[in-house]
């Protein structure tokens, strides 16, 4: 699977752009806040039917404009092409479309073109809350197990209830053990299935992730990813239980697999406050290295990398042993950001790695190079 065209009118700082790909790697040239990420993050669009940077679809239409639209066409190996296309107008609900039939719920796309993007944002992945942790778990399992994500999507809703019923409770100064009940059950059915699924995904992940650290940082630190739950505990009904008095002060529900996390550890010391710039980069662009291979042993089929201004904190050598890794043909198609052009063109000096090179100016992108 492979993206070989992208329309593009009125996406972020973008008016307009018709542009071909190569199969392998593409690369986007330019200054910081010229418009390299928002390509990237339009391709992003047509896997995940939203932004990796913005979940407000409409502040993505262009300054004094009416809409946005992203029209790409995707080839397979024996296969007709398919389109995915995106319109997004301000006074009107979005629409996204398959080979031009719309969708009923944007989660059946989910899955159907598989996307790995890998950003200096990851970094927030070690140093941020436990809730971009909870998502980047869930949206590696959502890509192939379309009923994780149907469950996931039951207890949020299911969650959400329990917190207005807690809300109400405490608004009318009434509790009502019964009418609780009614949110615990689809919370407990979901959680069950959902914590299972997490534990058995990160017993697979953990030796892919371990082995592409290895190859990128060329370390021998010992690194781990592991999964802190309560459900590894009790059952989600005994917690619940025994939650319930502080549930109804705080009104909110304070156990379940909503408050999961992920444990990231360099040496048996947590990555965050013992890891170097380098190594926690390292880390986080092997999570997603490892993330992509995953996808791959499961679909079958190679998902599309997104490499997004990475270069940052990297060496020379880590850098050139990065692209050679990506350009060889275990990945698929490969899209790169970078503010250099020279060090993009020095890359690919002594390799036969098929690219293209754009370059991107104030939202304008023009080929410069294509070999």
């Amino acid at each position: 699977m492979y993206l070989k065209e992208l329309r593009l009118a009125n996406f972020k700082n973008c008016e307009s752009a018709e542009l071909a790909f190569s199969e392998k790697v593409n690369c986007f040239v330019g200054l910081n806040g010229a418009g390299k990420t928002n390509i990237l993050d339009s391709i992003y669009y047509l896997s995940f039917c939203k932004s990796f940077f913005n979940a407000v679809d409409k502040l993505n239409i262009r300054h004094d404009q009416d809409f946005f639209s992203i029209h790409g066409t995707y080839g397979f190996d024996g296969k007709e092409n398919e389109l995915v296309s995106c319109v997004q107008k301000r006074d009107t609900k979005k629409s996204f479309k398959f080979n031009k039939k719309e969708y009923d719920r944007l989660s059946d796309h989910i899955g159907k073109f598989p996307l790995v993007m890998i950003s200096p944002y990851d970094r927030d992945l070690i140093n941020d809350g436990s809730d971009l942790r909870r998502k980047f778990i869930d949206g590696v399992i959502s890509q192939f197990d379309p009923l994780y994500l149907s469950a996931l999507l039951k207890y949020n809703r299911a969650l959400l209830q329990r917190n207005m019923q807690l809300r109400q409770f405490a608004d009318s100064r009434h509790f009502d053990r019964t009418l609780l009940q009614l949110w615990d059950e689809p919370l407990c059915l979901c959680a069950s299935d959902i914590h299972e699924k997490r534990k058995r995904f990160l017993e697979e992940f953990r030796p892919i992730f371990q082995h592409f650290y290895e190859v990128v940082s060329g370390a021998k630190e010992q690194v781990e990813v592991g999964y802190c739950s309560k459900l590894d505990e009790k059952p989600m009904e005994q917690l619940l239980e025994e939650s319930l008095q502080q549930d109804s002060y705080s009104c909110y529900t304070n156990v379940g697999i909503h408050k999961d996390d992920l444990e990231f550890r360099l040496d048996g010391h947590p990555l965050k406050k013992f890891g170097s710039q380098g190594q926690q980069k390292s880390f986080v662009v092997s999570i997603r290295l490892a993330q992509f291979e995953y996808n791959y042993q499961k679909i079958g089929y190679k998902p599309i990398l997104l490499l997004d201004d990475i270069f940052d904190k990297l060496d020379d050598q880590r850098v050139m042993k990065l692209v050679r890794l990506v350009g060889d043909n275990h990945f698929g198609q490969v899209f790169i950001t970078d503010t250099q052009q020279q060090r993009i063109e020095r890359l690919f000096e002594d390799t036969d790695i098929n690219h293209r090179i754009f370059e991107v100016e104030s939202g304008h992108v023009k080929l410069i190079s294509n070999e």
